[in-house]
């Protein structure tokens, strides 16, 4: 059993695949508002996109925890607990009487997982911790956007990286308390998390001298590697990972062989350097075409490439639907539809557990307490 004090993205992310899993969670929430996230839009028929995406299959119920009877509840559902997640602001959990260090003596089995902005200690340890912060923080807004402008990256990237992390340690966690019968302290900072995920970056700057440049949709470091326009106006994006590729990429798709032996285009450092030479040649051949037509060759050629595609047409990618990735699951506001967890296990069905409301499950969570506690008295 899972029981997690958590609000947004980066906590829930991590339990709601846990509870994929088939995991128990227990989802406490603050009396009357709930996850924060619920506020964040209307969008899914009256309830926000992140608490949808964040918080199928797990129960709610309403705790103020630092009442004297919520505390008392909480700390029972912690003695029942096989893994305990927390992203409350940093010294919340202590002053509950459930900080890691407390909990690792009188709890030796339970897997706590804290999940911080900055991590304990270190100036930065105080400040809040929100997605863009982290971005920014950890430099990935700096070599993301155009040459112009820097930008965001659309999703809860720092969120989601730090949820992952968590995931993954405790299933880590969980398998070594399998061998040992101990539990374990789990920490996770979004920006080591996050920082984990720009190591590539970090080693081109430390060693190269200089970042990744902003290459818009294209890549900073491989040529040709990015969108084009066909005449049509179809965006096809398009990338090269070697020397044989841009053999036949120059034969079959420019048809224009001499640029094989083009010394401004021989390697991908060179065609890196002269990218908006290469861009200009690239960009009159699918000028001629159109968007059909380019991906034929494309095809023809074996170069992998992919059609921009807008969310709607996500929605109806023809390789999720051939392979019936969508399922629908139950929420308070009806029938949904969703995409399966990512991890397929041979021989056995995902289970897409309903989205709870707000404290459904409160009556039921006490009720199991009290049985609990009849049983084991």
């Amino acid at each position: 059993m899972v029981v997690s004090l958590e609000q947004a993205i980066a906590a829930p992310f991590a339990t709601r695949h846990l509870a994929d899993l088939g995991a128990r969670v227990i989802k406490i929430e603050r009396p009357g508002v709930g996850d924060l996230a619920r506020g964040y839009d209307r969008t899914v028929q009256g309830m926000a996109s992140h608490f949808v995406w964040t918080n199928r299959g797990k129960e709610s119920i309403e705790l103020d925890v630092r009442s004297e009877e919520g505390n008392r509840i909480l700390h029972q559902l912690v003695d029942r607990a096989d893994v305990l997640v927390q992203n409350l602001a940093p010294g919340a959990a202590g002053r509950l009487g459930i900080g890691a260090e407390r909990l690792r003596d009188t709890h030796p089995n339970l897997i706590t997982c804290d999940i911080s902005g900055y991590g304990r200690g270190g100036p930065y340890e105080a400040r809040k911790a929100y997605d863009l912060l982290i971005q920014c923080e950890a430099g990935l807004v700096s070599i993301t956007g155009t040459e112009d402008e820097p930008s965001k990256v659309g999703l809860s990237i720092a969120d989601i990286c730090a949820g992952m992390y968590a995931y993954s340690g405790i299933l880590t966690a969980l398998l070594d308390r399998g061998r040992t019968g101990r539990g374990a302290n789990l920490e996770i900072s979004m920006l080591e998390a996050l920082g984990e995920w720009m190591g590539y970056a970090d080693y081109y700057a430390r060693y190269g001298g200089s970042a990744p440049k902003r290459t818009g949709a294209s890549h900073a470091t491989i040529a040709p590697y990015g969108p084009f326009t066909a005449a049509d106006g179809k965006v096809v994006n398009l990338g090269l990972q070697n020397e044989r590729e841009w053999d036949v990429f120059c034969r079959v798709v420019l048809q224009a062989p001499e640029l094989i032996d083009d010394p401004r285009f021989v390697t991908n450092a060179d065609r890196v350097a002269y990218r908006a030479d290469l861009d200009g040649v690239i960009d009159d051949v699918a000028a001629g075409l159109t968007g059909a037509d380019l991906v034929d060759r494309l095809e023809a050629a074996k170069i992998a490439y992919a059609r921009q595609r807008t969310m709607d047409e996500f929605a109806e990618h023809p390789q999720l639907v051939a392979r019936s990735r969508w399922a629908q699951f139950d929420s308070p506001v009806g029938p949904l539809e969703g995409l399966l967890p990512p991890v397929t296990v041979m021989g056995a069905e995902h289970e897409m557990r309903p989205v709870p409301g707000l404290g459904e499950h409160t009556d039921s969570i006490l009720t199991w307490l009290g049985e609990y506690a009849a049983v084991r008295s």
